[in-house]
């Protein structure tokens, strides 16, 4: 059994981690949605749905170890399958994916200081949980600030239809009642807070946020960019 002390993460890491394996959660339960609901058998006994580091999934038996390497799934998901409408079975699944996804991360870092820990949570929670996804939803963390697309006076952030828009007015209207959310804010790449006096860019891809001097990104040409993608997600696009 691997040994947590032995193998210190950083919030990076851990973040990647995590991406990957709720990459896999959510092929399986979505591109791959077909072949995942045949492999959950109910004949079959306890049957888990892993996400694997390296974004492929697996439906299996739980580990034998006692107690795990890792923080187990939920057991037992190919029971309830055909008890149940298709969507919502899949909807409990994902439910029950975002709250393995969330401990395993935790798992990991539980060397992690206090300010260590709330950047990690505000990476992961910058992102859509495996349940918005499989269902359609909107993240319920949007707030009216935000979903407008703005982070600073000068931000901006792509529309429905690919456009940039600019939403000064519309910030400088809610500033005051939004600027406690805001702050809570941290930048995908350095982990700084939110500083209204700082042009913030969002990525269309990982919905993370970024300081523009983070990601050589100026207001200027943000305005000519149909849709951003922040440098990971470039280098794991480019990779594909």
């Amino acid at each position: 059994m691997a040994s947590i002390s032995a193998s210190p993460r950083s919030v990076e890491e851990i973040f990647k981690d995590y991406t990957a394996r709720r990459s896999a959660l959510i092929r399986a339960l979505t591109y791959d949605v077909d072949e995942f609901y045949s492999l959950c058998d109910p004949e079959k006994e306890n049957l888990c749905l892993y996400g694997h580091p390296n974004e492929s999934w697996e439906v299996t038996l739980p580990a034998e170890e006692v107690p795990p390497e890792l923080p187990e799934p939920a057991l037992g998901i190919n029971f309830a399958r055909d008890g149940m409408k298709r969507t919502d079975w899949l909807s409990l699944v994902a439910v029950h994916s975002d709250c393995w996804l969330l401990s395993v991360a935790f798992y990991f870092g539980a060397r992690l200081n206090r300010n260590e820990r709330k950047r990690l949570f505000s990476m992961i929670n910058d992102l859509p949980t495996v349940f918005e996804v499989v269902t359609g939803r909107k993240p319920t963390k949007d707030k009216p600030g935000m979903d407008s697309g703005s982070k600073a006076k000068n931000s901006t952030k792509r529309s429905i239809d690919g456009q940039m828009r600019s939403n000064a007015k519309l910030l400088d209207e809610s500033f005051g009642e939004d600027e406690d959310e805001h702050s809570e804010t941290l930048c995908g790449s350095c982990g700084g807070n939110y500083n209204a006096d700082e042009f913030w860019i969002g990525c269309d891809i990982c919905e993370r946020w970024f300081h523009g001097k983070c990601v050589k990104i100026t207001p200027a040409r943000a305005e000519s960019i149909k849709q951003y993608k922040c440098p990971s997600c470039s280098t794991k696009r480019g990779k594909q």
